[in-house]
């Protein structure tokens, strides 16, 4: 991209990933190279059984990059993407997943614990846009994961690739996956790098809650955040802070700002009582 800017920055994906850019994606070694590594390092974070197929699901599965890893896994698997013109190309490539034309904002069309695992490369993210009048992404964002924890067998794994555009950005994600039930963390592997770091939001559906997996490159340092369900989190809480408090206004400013709205920066005045003299 000449312009420097973010793909969900220039047009909604279904339109981005049109015919050209579809093809121009899959003929691209670099980018097929980074896919197949995103995926074998997103499926080994999934800790699926040994020599044992799975059924798992692939969204923003594009033209099946990442279907044809899982197939080399013995895995059977199913595609979801927005774009006609990638899953178009998927049919021409004959990946040997089942494909779905769908927007995931919208949510799962799937039964009840149908999948053993799910994993996404580089999709999540076009979620926190709103491309039409009526979308609004703490909804759409919810849609999805509520769906997706649905069709989840209980103590199966998400592993989801992103590229969060900042730090609200990806704390609006993990709040919708925290309501929609789901317990896990972000992994950043090779956090001190500018041109390798990649954020994974690893979500667990029920069962026990494990560790997170070890990020790469971090010298054996820690580089997590862990998030619970906020349903067990906020158990037996129900104090609030005071209305028009200094906490209470920090908490509406940031919600505020989830939500996508202008919100004046923080300063030390914020929520400072004001004197009645002059």
């Amino acid at each position: 991209m000449a312009s420097g800017r973010r793909p969900e920055h220039q047009a909604p994906p279904e339109v981005f990933y049109n015919e050209e850019e579809a093809r121009k994606y899959t003929s691209n070694s670099r980018m097929i190279q980074i896919q197949q590594e995103l995926t074998e390092r997103a499926v080994e974070m999934l800790n699926l059984p040994e020599d044992t197929p799975c059924y798992l699901l692939d969204l923003g599965c594009g033209s099946g990059l990442s279907g044809e890893f899982l197939t080399d896994q013995d895995h059977v698997w199913v595609g979801m993407d927005i774009s006609s013109s990638m899953l178009d190309v998927a049919q021409e490539r004959e990946v040997e997943g089942d494909l779905l034309l769908s927007d995931m904002g919208q949510g799962m069309c799937f039964r009840p614990g149908t999948f053993d695992g799910v994993i996404s490369i580089s999709a999540i993210q076009w979620l926190c846009n709103a491309d039409k009048k009526s979308h609004n992404p703490p909804k759409r964002l919810y849609k999805f994961f509520s769906t997706l924890y649905a069709c989840m067998a209980r103590g199966a794994r998400a592993v989801l690739q992103l590229y969060p555009e900042n730090s609200d950005q990806l704390e609006l994600i993990t709040t919708q996956a925290m309501k929609a039930g789901f317990s896990g963390g972000v992994v950043v592997d090779f956090p001190n790098s500018t041109r390798a770091k990649k954020f994974f939001l690893v979500l667990f559906a029920g069962g026990t809650m494990t560790k997170l997996p070890k990020a790469l490159g971090t010298d054996d340092r820690v580089h997590q955040a862990h998030f619970t369900d906020i349903r067990e989190r906020g158990k037996g809480k129900t104090r609030k802070s005071v209305k028009k408090s200094r906490d209470w206004i920090m908490e509406k400013k940031e919600r505020r700002r989830r939500q996508g709205k202008d919100v004046r920066p923080d300063s030390r005045y914020t929520g400072r009582k004001r004197s009645n003299k002059f």
